[in-house]
């Protein structure tokens, strides 16, 4: 955290050097010189290349919490036939066997490896296993953080009220007028999603290497990934829908008046969310979006975009939190810049858990061991009107 609190510290100065630097060395026509521009755009360089780093030292230090943490006390008896009791946990025998087994090719199993068990050699992943890859998926994917979390058995309903009621004045004694409250319908599914790797037979039986860490820190980069593109930019066939789809994400209510994003644009975009929605609101963009905007200053000559002071805070526009994404559109005309939301109402709805099979035979020939994880989810943004999207002047908003 030391080094943390310190990069912090250090990126804050950065800026503030750029930020005076800009100043006394632009003209009264607001240029830089060839000279001075490509200073300044290295001196914001390293100002960016800093929060990279500080993200991922924040993320280690997530893990590291979580990896630390004791595990409530477990159920020692072996589970029974059939369906798993809805509280299992998983046992330091579980895990040890689970380990043995994998290294074994899931030849050496044992009465403790019943959870789970099946003709195909697939294995429930232990409850403490499955928290800590819910712990990469979130440190990863920045949409696990700002949405809401649902686990699903099955399709799931939500329900949406499509007319609210309605004050109206009346004289006395003058008849009564009923509305009808009625209500829409949004569906969460499941879409599946997998991540296969091979692994050498050497690793495998390597027993200093950290092999359960490994495949669950891969395993959870490789989902994360692959969410976070489908919560921005799913088109809901066969994957989750994104807040940047044009049909059924984020309303598209905001244009920029030029080519290029300028402060009254960002404005303009703020005040077209709802003010209930504006006391959760953040931002999401791209980097190279976000480098653009970095430049710019309201009406009273300060600059929008703050960075964060604090360990585990994000940066701020116009006190507003953003967050940067490298799926997030790249400003582009007719296309989408930028989101600016209460993210809380784009659903993730997990179905079930998390499970991990072995593929035995498939790349024997290779000296190599393939491993699957697989997870059913689904996604979308059940309030349309709960985030705005900032478009680029053009012929086409939609993505």
């Amino acid at each position: 955290m030391d080094k943390i609190n310190e990069l912090i510290e250090k990126r804050a100065k950065l800026w503030a050097e750029a930020k005076n630097f800009l100043d006394t060395h632009t003209d009264e026509d607001g240029k830089l010189s060839a000279e001075d521009a490509a200073t300044y755009e290295k001196m914001e360089a390293d100002v960016v290349d800093m929060k990279k780093s500080i993200d991922r030292l924040q993320r280690q230090a997530v893990i590291d919490r979580e990896l630390d943490k004791p595990t409530s006390t477990p159920i020692t008896n072996e589970p029974s036939s059939g369906k798993a009791p809805a509280n299992f946990r998983a046992t330091d025998e579980y895990r040890k066997e689970m380990l043995a087994a994998t290294r074994s090719r899931f030849r050496n199993i044992s009465n403790v490896l019943k959870e789970g068990d099946d003709q195909q050699g697939g294995y429930l992943v232990p409850v403490e296993y499955d928290k800590r890859l819910v712990d990469v998926l979130n440190a990863e994917n920045i949409m696990r953080n700002l949405s809401t979390k649902i686990t699903t058995s099955g399709q799931h309903k939500i329900n949406i009220a499509a007319t609210k009621p309605a004050a109206a004045w009346i004289e006395e004694g003058e008849t009564l007028g009923f509305g009808e409250a009625t209500f829409d319908q949004i569906m969460l599914d499941a879409y599946k999603l997998h991540v296969a790797i091979k692994i050498t037979e050497e690793l495998l039986y390597d027993n200093a290497f950290n092999l359960e860490s490994y495949i669950i820190d891969q395993f959870g980069k490789a989902l994360a990934n692959a969410e976070e593109d489908a919560f921005l930019n799913g088109d809901g066939k066969g994957k989750p829908t994104g807040i940047f789809d044009a049909e059924k994400g984020g309303q598209f209510n905001t244009t920029t008046s030029s080519n290029s994003i300028s402060a009254d644009d960002i404005i303009t975009l703020i005040y077209n969310l709802k003010r209930p929605y504006r006391k959760n609101a953040a931002f999401i963009t791209n980097d190279k979006t976000l480098a653009s905007i970095r430049k710019l200053k309201d009406n009273n000559g300060v600059y929008m975009w703050q960075p964060a002071l604090t360990a585990g805070e994000p940066d701020r526009i116009l006190g507003y939190e953003v967050h940067t994404s490298e799926y997030a559109p790249e400003s582009a005309t007719g296309k989408p810049a930028m989101a600016f939301g209460d993210y809380s109402y784009y659903n993730i709805g997990d179905r079930g858990t998390r499970s991990m099979q072995e593929l035995k035979e498939l790349f024997a020939g290779n000296g190599m061991v393939g491993y699957v994880m697989k997870e059913r989810v689904d996604g979308r943004l059940i309030l349309p009107e709960a985030v705005q999207i900032l478009s680029m002047k053009g012929t086409s908003s939609k993505p």
